[in-house]
């Protein structure tokens, strides 16, 4: 047994509860992995969570007070303690929990998958619970959780690391259809942005996207719209607000991309090798 990975629980596989931090896109993608797997799942977020891919993404729910992502729903609640009856609706529960700390102390998951992507640990720990992952770079697997998850594009995509750390952060997206920076959505100004366009709407190269105040977001490729920021958000100069795919597919928009069900399938895999013995 690797150092740090604490021994078998009493529970059955199908009787764990993970705890995610985090409901964006990949997170999202780990949250219906896991529970189609028939995991209990319990999701936490920030107050206004900043997902592009929000179509694929269970924090809309923050906003509109249920998200349902390839048939599976996630309904907002307000404390945890609210948690099971959710559970017992075939749901998945998510509340505003920044930290997480409300959330872990009353369900003291066997589980907690640091999804944040944040590309930093913002305070995750080996002993918040018996297995606790880190998705991507920021974590040092053996130090402060006991499994990373690789979630750079390539090769390693997915795999469990059992000791050091994931690929580092490279500031480029990954290739889709020959494209990596062009594909991204980014505003040159800080100010309110207003979305001219929807996720699924198919773009020209030079397209006005959205606005920020009176500065436009503009299409640097042809493709479809993927993601998109909400309406009325406050955004930052150089921040990311939208996701063009180049491939033309609409349904890729609505549906879990390949990285994260690759990513998902790690953490499926991590927990296995934890408790599955």
């Amino acid at each position: 047994m690797k150092k740090g990975i604490q021994t078998k629980s009493k529970k059955s596989v199908g009787e764990l509860v993970v705890l995610i931090r985090g409901a964006g896109e990949v997170a999202s993608g780990v949250a219906h992995r896991l529970y189609r797997s028939h995991f209990k799942i319990c999701l936490t977020e920030i107050p206004h969570p900043l997902a592009v891919r929000r179509e694929v993404a269970f924090s809309e729910a923050i906003y509109e007070g249920k998200k349902e992502v390839e048939g599976v729903r996630a309904r907002l609640i307000s404390r945890p303690e609210e948690v099971v009856s959710v559970w017992q609706k075939a749901d998945v529960p998510i509340l505003v929990d920044p930290d997480g700390k409300r959330t872990k102390s009353f369900l003291k998951p066997d589980v907690l998958v640091d999804a944040i992507m944040a590309k930093q640990n913002l305070g995750t720990q080996v002993h918040d619970a018996p297995l606790v992952i880190g998705l991507g770079p920021g974590f040092t697997a053996g130090r402060d959780v006991h499994i990373v998850i690789e979630t750079n594009r390539g090769q390693q995509l997915g795999r469990m690391i059992l000791n050091g750390t994931a690929e580092p952060d490279t500031g480029i997206p990954g290739e889709i259809g020959g494209y990596t920076m062009g594909r991204v959505l980014r505003t040159m100004k800080k100010g309110i942005f207003h979305p001219q366009k929807s996720i699924g709407d198919r773009l020209e190269m030079g397209s006005v996207v959205a606005v920020v105040d009176d500065f436009p977001v503009i299409a640097r490729i042809s493709g479809v719209l993927r993601g998109l920021l909400r309406e009325g958000v406050e955004v930052k100069k150089g921040m990311k607000v939208g996701d063009i795919d180049p491939r033309g597919k609409k349904e890729s928009c609505f549906t879990i991309s390949d990285k994260a069900r690759a990513i998902g399938g790690g953490v499926l895999e991590a927990v296995l090798y934890r408790f599955n013995r």
